[in-house]
């Protein structure tokens, strides 16, 4: 098709030169029939020929276009210069799979990471495990690739040299360190045979010494655990778990020759019916003076042990000396302890301070406190005893009674002072 096109393009052309020829015959080319840019050219015959200059393209009976380059250099380096025009150097040039780069208008073709082959014709993925087939290691190894690299490693339990083989690195215990033991072909440390939660002591011919740690229970060999894990897990005889151990929370919670009871999981001490004290210390056998430890009586008030109407024993209160009031509530201090600390016309009678008359005259009598004192005596007209009564005087002779009279009235003061004087 191209052959054809490119023949009626010359067969016009030469129509061209030809009616050119004829129409302009002899005049060559002064009169310039060529296209524009065009180059016109005389024959012998002195006939006009058109064609386009180098780097020109076109009907040069009409037009020819300047051409995009001359060379490589007039295009970018990633280009180069092809039929005048700047192209991409790489088109069509790299084989199947290949990566082009233009280097200085040049294509250059290269196969891509992990592949191979001819990059003009065709690049192929690598297989990652390819340099491992066929194998360069030894027997009883595994051979894995590294940056395309071969890497040859023993196979598990095995050791030496994967280059030319490796071995088991045991048979038997004796092939492993002192605190080793073999297993499966493989050196362990013998501490490994102990169970879970147990202590390893030590090892003596690759046999490990094993025991569970103090408080805990079970086989070393096996497992070693707590007693518990929560009170769930405990007996009622020691119902509380704590750090793993069951106990009696009693144990060790009161004090000597005390009860201990449990309330849930708190323990109640109590010293025996028989026995008193702190029972957080220690009990001891009732003794007479701890009726009254501590104190049961009033504010001041002295306890002292005794029996009830039954003959039990029971604490006695009383206000001590100087002191009134109710035993069982408060004792206050008397007023007074003795007549001194009353006035003179007052005295102490029951640490206070009273009248000493109250009720110590009799009837009719005259009273006079005198020295914390009652001094009772008959009014005027009257005779008897002060102290009982007084009664009205009959008129005698004064010298028949004045003896009588005087002895009356003194042993009338006497008496008076006798039972005005207070008994502490």
């Amino acid at each position: 098709m191209i052959k054809v096109f490119g023949i009626i393009a010359v067969l016009i052309s030469v129509t061209n030169v030809l009616l050119v020829s004829g129409m302009e015959y002899g005049q060559g080319c002064s009169r310039n029939p060529c296209g524009q840019n065009a180059i016109c050219q005389e024959t012998l015959g002195g006939r006009p020929v058109c064609s386009c200059p180098i780097n020109y393209s076109g009907n040069p009976l009409s037009y020819c276009q300047k051409g995009e380059c001359n060379d490589h250099i007039d295009c970018r380096l990633d280009q180069h210069c092809m039929n005048n025009r700047c192209t991409n150097p790489c088109a069509g040039k790299c084989g199947i799979g290949a990566n082009c780069e233009v280097v200085n208008h040049v294509a250059v073709c290269s196969c891509p990471a992990r592949y191979r082959g001819d990059p003009l014709h065709q690049c192929r993925a690598i297989d990652p495990d390819e340099a491992c087939h066929p194998s360069p290691c030894g027997v009883n190894t595994q051979c894995r690739v590294e940056n395309e690299q071969p890497v040859c490693t023993c196979l598990a339990s095995f050791k030496g040299n994967p280059i030319t083989g490796c071995n088991h690195e045991c048979e038997s215990d004796h092939d492993c360190g002192s605190s080793q033991y073999c297993k499966n072909f493989k050196c362990y440390s013998a501490c490994e045979q102990c169970g879970k939660g147990a202590l390893c002591n030590g090892v003596i011919n690759h046999r490990p010494q094993c025991e569970c740690p103090k408080t805990y229970i079970g086989s070393p060999f096996t497992e070693c655990r707590p007693e518990c894990y929560g009170d769930v897990d405990c007996p009622s005889s020691k119902p509380a778990c704590i750090y793993g151990i069951c106990k009696n929370l009693c144990e060790g919670a009161c004090g000597v020759n005390a009860n201990c009871n449990l309330r849930g999981l708190t323990p109640i001490c109590s010293c025996p019916k028989h026995m008193t004290g702190d029972p957080f210390v220690s009990c001891r056998p009732f003794v007479p003076e701890d009726l009254c430890r501590p104190n049961p009586c009033g504010s001041n008030a002295i306890c002292t042990p005794g029996h009830d109407n039954t003959g039990k024993e029971r604490p006695v209160c009383s206000c001590p000396a100087g002191y009134t009031g109710n035993a069982l509530r408060s004792c206050q201090r008397g007023e007074c302890l003795a007549n001194e600390e009353c006035p003179d016309n007052r005295a102490c009678i029951n640490y206070a301070c009273v009248d000493p008359c109250i009720g110590k005259c009799g009837i009719s009598a005259i009273c006079s406190p005198k020295n914390h004192l009652a001094v009772c005596t008959c009014p005027n007209g009257f005779s008897g005893d002060a102290k009982v009564s007084c009664r009205q005087s009959r008129t005698l002779p004064i010298a028949r009674y004045s003896r009588s009279l005087l002895k009356q009235f003194n042993e009338t003061v006497a008496d008076i002072e006798d039972d005005v004087v207070p008994k502490v």
